[in-house]
């Protein structure tokens, strides 16, 4: 018998109702299971709206219509809560917050130590469960679903890059990509070609056989990256991705998180703390003590020009 949460989930015949559903919710590992994010047969590749992704929000008020947008989020908080302890140790780290993420989006997530953004960022994982409120997910309500159901949203609709690279010491660049494809039961052949492409959109084609004490800094970086990459997930949380990064890796990092936003439509959710790196992102959201104390749009992100002049002259996929 099905549970609650279960039963909310959609069946063969809600595959048509648009916005509401996972795609593909199926077994972990069954064959016949699309890749989260990958445009339906009727639907354009993710490259033919770039220039529509490239444009800069116009504004990041209104309940329902942030930025100017009037379809369903692709994510919704609503009272958000988190507490951490019982009694007099207890600690609310969230205290209600409401957020809106659209497809596309590329979010700067703000705010001091202890201003509730790095649980917040948890909480958009499913690394964390709210105490009390409402997480949406394509219309799904994420906190209703069992461990199981959470599990298998991260490894078919998220990605995730850290500060820390988190990379298999002794195991090579393409072996360390492959590790989300296991868990999910690709076949070898599949995961081995799905990882070769994953390295090359991070600019690492020939490093495949490297290992991480081969590479920089920002080579290992990337590596993460085509690790969270490889599973063409919906979204992608970069947890402060270039706090161990020099400025110039830094800014070849954000580039590549501008690019894969642009042109694979990748939405992008990063947590920093560096207003430098948080410029590439068109809206800034910033915490301060468990709310979202200020939320707007990016007019000039540093991407910006460099695609538009890129689209002109055709250069963007």
């Amino acid at each position: 018998m099905k549970n609650d949460a279960e039963a909310n989930l959609p069946t063969a015949g809600d595959v048509a109702k648009p916005q509401t559903t996972f795609e593909g919710w199926q077994t972990p590992g069954d064959s016949t299971d699309p890749a989260p994010g990958r445009p339906k047969p009727d639907q354009p590749p993710r490259g033919a709206s770039t220039r529509k992704a490239a444009e800069p929000r116009t504004s990041a008020e209104g309940d329902g219509t942030q930025g100017g947008h009037t379809t369903q989020p692709l994510i919704r908080l609503r009272g958000i809560t988190k507490v951490y302890g019982e009694g007099a140790t207890a600690f609310q780290a969230l205290k209600g917050v409401d957020l809106d993420i659209h497809r596309g989006e590329f979010v700067a997530i703000m705010g001091p130590s202890g201003s509730g953004k790095s649980t917040a960022m948890n909480t958009l994982g499913c690394l964390d469960t709210p105490s009390t409120g409402v997480y949406e997910f394509q219309g799904v309500q994420v906190q209703s679903l069992s461990r199981d159901q959470r599990a298998r949203l991260r490894r078919r609709y998220l990605g995730f890059v850290f500060q820390g690279f988190n990379l298999l010491a002794r195991t090579s660049a393409q072996e360390n990509v492959e590790l989300p494809l296991i868990y999910r039961g690709e076949p070898a052949v599949s995961r081995h070609a799905m990882a070769v492409r994953a390295l090359d959109a991070v600019g690492l084609k020939g490093w495949e056989h490297h290992t991480p004490g081969e590479l920089s800094g920002g080579q290992q970086q990337r590596v993460a990256i085509a690790r969270a990459i490889v599973t063409e997930p919906a979204v992608l949380l970069a947890d402060e991705p270039t706090g161990n990064l020099d400025t110039a890796r830094s800014k070849e990092i954000m580039a590549l998180l501008w690019r894969l936003n642009v042109e694979q439509g990748i939405t992008v959710l990063m947590v920093t703390h560096e207003t430098d790196m948080a410029a590439y992102a068109r809206r800034m959201v910033r915490f301060v003590d468990g709310v979202v104390a200020s939320d707007c749009a990016n007019p000039h992100p540093v991407m910006l020009g460099q695609t538009l002049d890129k689209e002109e002259h055709g250069d963007v996929a």
